[in-house]
C-alpha cells in the first residue's frame, strides 16, 4: 500500500497496489464534489504518483457508487462565500488540471456515478475514462441559460 504520510489526508485516499495508483475523492455525502483543500490533496496524490517509480498506472475515482464528482462544492460556497481554506489562499483547480494532463503515466477515471460539472472536466482530462453501467455524464451550464 502506498503512503501519503507526508501529508494528513481527509477529502482524498491514496493507495498504490501492484503499481497501480488509486486517488479517491472521499466525499461522498457530498457527491464527492471538491472543496479547496480537496484539490491541494489531489494534487499532492498525483504528485506522489508522478515521483513514485513503483506506480505505472493511476486511477481516478469517488467514493461509493453515487458519484464520481459533481464538481466544485456549493455548499461550501452557499455557507462561506468560497471554496474553504486551501495551503496557499489559492483555488488551484487549473493546477489539478494541469498535473493531470501533465503526468508521463497513464491515468484513468473510473467513473462510478455522476461526473457533472467539474467532475465531468476532471474525467475528460484523463486518458481513458472507463464508466459504471449507471454512470451520467453531463454538464450544468448549458441548463442554466
Amino acid at each position: 500500500m502506498g503512503d501519503a504520510s507526508t501529508r494528513a489526508l481527509e477529502d482524498v485516499r491514496y493507495e498504490v497496489e501492484d503499481g497501480v495508483a488509486w486517488i479517491t475523492i472521499a466525499r461522498p455525502e457530498r457527491y464527492n464534489a471538491f472543496r479547496s483543500r480537496t484539490v491541494d490533496e489531489l494534487l499532492h496524490c498525483f504528485k506522489l504518483a508522478w515521483a513514485d517509480t513503483g506506480v505505472g498506472v493511476v486511477v481516478l475515482t469517488g467514493e461509493g457508487e453515487k458519484a464520481f464528482c459533481t464538481g466544485g462544492d456549493q455548499k461550501q460556497r452557499a455557507e462561506t462565500g468560497d471554496y474553504g481554506p486551501s495551503d496557499y489562499g489559492l483555488f488551484e483547480v487549473e493546477s489539478l488540471h494541469r498535473i493531470i494532463r501533465a503526468i508521463p503515466k497513464p491515468v484513468i477515471a473510473a467513473v462510478n456515478g455522476v461526473a457533472i460539472g467539474g467532475g465531468h472536466v476532471l474525467h475528460v482530462l484523463c486518458d481513458l475514462s472507463i464508466a459504471a453501467d449507471h454512470a451520467i455524464f453531463g454538464q450544468n451550464g448549458p441548463r442554466v441559460g
